[in-house]
């Protein structure tokens, strides 16, 4: 797993659109919180984005972007999205989670989740990752992370 202090790692990932979207796209622009699903299927997962959803306002106050990437292909992330009608642009790639050092745990069965959050400069604040997903979402760190931008703006 990433650490905070290091550089962002070089991603290229596809947006439910097939456009590309990396990381160094918001380099100099906005903050980036990327967070990492298990799956689409993932109940406890579902209810991480919805937490991030309702705090979308107070985000983008900060001026941090909120992308999701999903380890589905475009077509299921696009009618997930859709379904659930979620307002951040959902990611797929070739193996997404593997970018930020989110392997498959437990015999490669489980796919780990978590979370980034990128500085304007592109260097990592904020690294998490969890084999359960009920411990992938760091809020606390997250919003620790996110005043400590706010602080040195």
């Amino acid at each position: 797993m990433l650490k905070a202090g290091s550089p962002a790692p070089r991603m290229v990932l596809e947006d439910t659109a097939g456009r590309p979207v990396r990381l160094s796209d918001y380099q100099g622009k906005h903050a980036v919180l990327l967070f990492f699903l298990r799956s689409t299927s993932c109940p406890v997962c579902l209810r991480h984005v919805r937490d991030l959803v309702n705090r979308a306002d107070e985000l983008a106050a900060d001026d941090v972007r909120v992308l999701l990437a999903v380890p589905e292909d475009r077509e299921r992330a696009a009618a997930w999205k859709a379904k659930h009608r979620i307002p951040f642009p959902v990611l797929t790639g070739d193996r997404p989670h593997e970018l930020a050092g989110l392997s498959r745990k437990v015999f490669g069965s489980l796919q780990q989740s978590g979370s980034l959050l990128v500085d304007r400069e592109g260097v990592v604040r904020h690294a998490h990752g969890a084999t359960l997903p009920t411990g992938s979402y760091d809020k606390k760190g997250i919003a620790a992370a996110v005043a400590s931008l706010r602080a040195a703006a």
